[in-house]
């Protein structure tokens, strides 16, 4: 870095330092956000919350375009700011607004907020719009332009929206991912993902007469049994969980067909394509196994680690010291990160319990979680 870039970079630092980051409104702005549900499956659900948020980031001085959703699923938003030098690579905040659906009042007790996906990751992209807002209202001028990509189907592995990721990603410097905080550090890698739908297959018949009942056979049974084994196959190299089941129609029916959906994550991506094959290896004629989404494994190169050192630097700055970890629980970082774009997540408010009716935030994040955004776009060239 040449000696005026390092004047510049100092001179951002200072005006992000003056900047006046206050939690309590930016929850009362995020409340909204929150209370409006947008659970992954609703895309009508989803397309309001789009709706909202958008409206939101046009009032900051965005450019709203707006994206068909497509395989059921909601609408994304894609949204520029007038820059210099737009159109030319520079960074993206990739963030999404669905959530898992879980009925979570809001509350406020003390330093922590509860709400449907306040951590994951309601609070993460809000906190963005109002680092981006701050830096606008100050006239501060990032290095290179901003384009916030939010996508609608994240939580069920992005099937309808990874080329659109992809896409945008490629044209980027850098992905910049607000999920939630983890343990008040950041996230340089993520874990490989597969999921999987399984189908029991059985014999119906009435289930209320013995005579009848002894010709067929119970697709939920057969399930059953599958679980405990899809289960067991669980190592140190890859874990396995069924997390969703349906089967069954009327009780006095012995159910022909029982269907669920298993996740498995490991660590390394041969581990993970290891795991894919035992899953495969169990399809049989009363058992069908199918490969459904799979995020890659993402390992944090030279690139992303001096991403991080940047951050942690400028958070050192602020009084305070950023770890970093390789992490579980996929995230859309997955995608860009196995691109080899630089890539840092885990940017959002600091948060627990996410897919729970426990999940929360630390109110006093908000803040300052939105400066050391606004503190990455305006120092990096």
């Amino acid at each position: 870095m040449d000696a005026k870039a390092v004047t510049v970079q100092s001179a951002q630092l200072s005006a992000v330092s003056g900047l006046v980051f206050d939690s309590e409104a930016m929850l009362q702005g995020l409340r909204p956000w929150v209370e409006c549900a947008s659970p992954t499956y609703d895309a009508a659900a989803v397309n309001r919350a789009m709706e909202m948020v958008g409206r939101d980031f046009f009032l900051a001085g965005g450019h709203v375009e707006r994206i068909p959703g497509r395989m059921g699923f909601g609408d994304c938003l894609r949204i520029t700011f007038p820059h210099p030098r737009a159109g030319q690579p520079g960074f993206l905040i990739l963030g999404h607004m669905d959530t898992v659906g879980l009925p979570v009042p809001w509350r406020r007790e003390g330093p922590y907020c509860w709400g449907p996906g306040i951590a994951d990751m309601k609070g993460g992209v809000f906190l963005s719009l109002e680092a981006i807002r701050q830096l606008r209202r100050a006239s501060i001028a990032t290095p290179l332009p901003v384009t916030v990509l939010l996508t609608s189907d994240e939580e069920v592995g992005s099937p309808s929206t990874r080329d659109l990721i992809e896409a945008e990603a490629g044209r980027q410097s850098y992905v910049l991912i607000p999920e939630r905080g983890r343990d008040g550090g950041l996230v340089t890698g993520r874990y490989a993902i597969a999921r999987f739908r399984i189908k029991a297959l059985g014999t119906s018949t009435h289930a209320g007469h013995s005579a009848t009942r002894a010709n067929g056979r119970s697709a939920i049974r057969e399930m059953i049994e599958k679980i405990a084994q899809i289960e067991s196959m669980t190592c140190e190299n890859y874990t396995f969980s069924v997390g969703v089941l349906h089967g069954g129609q009327w009780v006095n029916c012995v159910p022909h067909e029982c269907t669920g959906e298993v996740l498995s994550m490991a660590k390394r991506q041969a581990d993970l394509d290891q795991a894919i094959s035992r899953m495969l290896a169990l399809s049989s004629p009363s058992f069908v196994v199918s490969l459904d989404v799979v995020r890659p494994v993402w390992e944090a190169d030279a690139r992303t680690m001096a991403l991080y050192e940047h951050a942690r630097t400028l958070a050192q700055l602020f009084g305070y010291d950023l770890a970093h970890q390789s992490s579980g629980g996929g995230s859309d970082g997955n995608f860009t990160g196995a691109m080899g774009i630089p890539t840092l997540d885990a940017l959002g408010a600091k948060g627990t319990n996410v897919h729970t009716l426990d999940e929360h935030i630390e109110v006093a994040s908000l803040a300052e979680r939105a400066r050391l955004m606004a503190a990455l776009l305006a120092t990096l060239q």
